[in-house]
C-alpha cells in the first residue's frame, strides 16, 4: 500500500507541472490565439512593436495582446520586426507567430522599369510600389557614401540605375533600392567590358553616357548599335554629336518638338553647342543600349532622321541626308 505521503508528493508534481503548463499552452498551442485564416499585416518603418501588436490585433490576427508581449519580454530579439507586408499563416502559435515575424522573407513586390527613364521617373514607380517617397529615393541616388561605395564619380547615380523588372521586398529602404539597380548594372559591366570600353577609349561613365543618348534616340534594339556607330563615328572625327535628347534633357525633360531657337540654348549637355559627349548619362539605359556601344560596327555613317514609321534613315552624307529628310517629310505629310 502507497503512504499518504507519497501521494501528495506526486499530487504536487502534477498541480506544479499543470500550473507550469498552462502559461506555456498560451504561448505554444496553435490556434488559441490566432484566426483561422491567413491575415495581411504591413509594417512600415519606424513602427514600434507595441505599434505591431496594435495591427494584429486590430485586424484579428490576434484576439489577447499580452501573450505575444509576454514572448517579447522574454526574447526581445522579437520586438524587432523588419518593415514589410506579411501573409500571417493561421492557426499561429504566439511564439510561432513572433518567429514568423522574426524569420519570415518578406512578401516581395514585382516592379518594372522601362528603359530610358530617368531617376525621377524612377522614383516615381518605385514609391507607388514600395514603402517610401520619391523625394528618399532621389535622395539615395545623391548619397556620397553609396556613391562612394560603387565608385560613382559624379554628384547622382543617373545612369548607373539599370532598368528590368525586378522583384523588390516591399519593405526595401530608397538605399536598398538605389544600391540594387546600381549592383544589376556593374553585374553586366563585366571585365571583358570593362576591356571592350578601354578600347574604345571610355571609361564607366562615358560610356553609360553615350548609351543613354542611343537609348534616348531609339526603342528599336535592332537599329541601336547603328545609331551607336553614328556617334561613335562622330567622336571619332571631333564632329558635334547633334543629339536632340540632350537638348531635350537640358530643357527640363521635355519630350516636345525641338525648334530652332532651342538648339541655342547655354548647356554643358547641348550637343548642338559643344563637342564630345555631355558630363552624365541623360537616362538610365538598358542593356541592349549599352551592348550597342560596346559592339556598333563601323558603318561609316555619320547622320540619321526618323523615317515616321517608327524606324530611322541612315545616311553616310549630307546629301544622303537631305534626300533622307525628305522622305520622312512626305512620310509625315501622307499622315496628316
Amino acid at each position: 500500500m502507497k503512504s499518504p505521503r507519497s501521494f501528495i508528493t506526486r499530487l504536487i508534481l502534477a498541480v506544479t507541472l499543470l500550473i507550469a503548463a498552462f502559461p506555456l499552452g498560451f504561448l505554444l498551442i496553435p490556434g488559441l490565439n490566432s484566426k483561422s485564416k491567413p491575415t495581411q499585416l504591413v509594417v512600415h518603418r519606424e513602427m514600434r512593436f507595441s505599434d505591431v501588436l496594435d495591427k494584429l490585433q486590430a485586424s484579428g490576427a490576434i484576439r489577447e495582446r499580452w501573450q505575444p508581449e509576454l514572448i517579447a519580454r522574454m526574447v526581445p530579439k522579437f520586438r524587432t520586426i523588419k518593415a514589410g507586408r506579411y501573409t500571417i499563416p493561421p492557426n499561429t502559435s504566439n511564439f510561432g507567430l513572433l518567429w514568423y515575424l522574426r524569420t519570415h522573407p518578406l512578401d516581395e513586390v514585382r516592379v518594372t522599369l522601362p528603359e530610358g527613364i530617368d531617376r525621377r521617373k524612377m522614383a516615381r514607380i518605385l514609391s507607388r510600389k514600395l514603402d517610401f517617397d520619391s523625394t528618399q529615393f532621389m535622395a539615395a541616388t545623391e548619397n556620397p557614401r553609396l556613391l562612394a561605395k560603387y565608385g560613382i564619380r559624379a554628384s547622382h547615380a543617373e545612369g548607373y540605375l539599370l532598368p528590368g523588372t525586378y522583384d523588390f521586398a516591399w519593405g526595401s529602404s530608397p538605399d536598398e533600392a538605389a544600391s540594387f539597380l546600381i549592383r544589376q548594372f556593374k553585374k553586366l559591366y563585366t571585365t571583358e567590358r570593362q576591356q571592350r570600353a578601354a578600347a574604345l577609349g571610355f571609361n564607366e561613365h562615358s560610356l553609360l553616357t553615350l548609351a543613354s543618348i542611343v537609348e534616348a534616340e531609339t526603342p528599336l534594339d535592332k537599329e541601336k548599335p547603328t545609331v551607336a556607330s553614328v556617334y561613335l563615328h562622330r567622336l571619332r572625327i571631333g564632329m558635334r554629336l547633334q543629339a536632340d535628347p540632350t537638348v531635350q534633357y537640358a530643357l527640363g525633360g521635355t519630350t516636345r518638338r525641338l525648334y530652332y531657337k532651342d538648339l541655342a540654348i547655354a548647356s554643358p549637355y547641348n550637343t548642338y553647342r559643344n563637342k564630345g559627349l555631355p558630363p552624365g548619362p541623360i537616362c538610365n539605359p538598358g542593356k541592349a543600349s549599352i551592348i550597342a556601344v560596346l559592339n556598333a560596327p563601323q558603318s561609316g555613317y555619320l547622320y540619321f532622321v526618323a523615317t515616321g514609321t517608327g524606324g530611322h534613315y541612315f545616311g553616310a552624307s549630307l546629301q544622303e541626308h537631305h534626300a533622307n529628310v525628305q522622305k520622312y517629310k512626305q512620310a509625315r505629310s501622307s499622315n496628316e
